[in-house]
């Protein structure tokens, strides 16, 4: 699972029937840099699209999956790259001590 903040939102005209009753939602990956607030922006990763049916909303902290692994709650094989398994109503980080 990786941390990401929810960017936006894309508006499809059609889409495949697999997909209905979900939104698709553009988000910002979260590092060391955005999870320990030093960034308080956007991260330099790409922007992954990650399907949704929980209901995150633009400024939402989430948990997404990438690969297989986003497809498993399908019956069945679907072209899907990335897709939201959490809302986060708080985290807390620590970075790593360096030696």
């Amino acid at each position: 699972m990786k941390p990401g903040r929810v960017i936006g939102t894309v508006t499809l005209s059609q889409g495949a029937p697999q997909f209905r009753g979900a939104r698709w939602l553009l988000v910002s990956p979260m590092g060391k840099d955005e999870l320990s607030g030093k960034n308080a922006g956007l991260s330099q990763a790409s922007t992954p699209v990650v399907y949704d049916k929980i209901g995150a909303g633009v400024g939402d902290e989430i948990l997404y999956v990438e690969g297989a692994e986003a497809t498993q709650p399908f019956p069945e094989p679907i072209p899907l790259d990335a897709i939201n398994v959490a809302i986060l109503d708080h985290y807390a980080y620590a970075p790593p001590a360096s030696s």
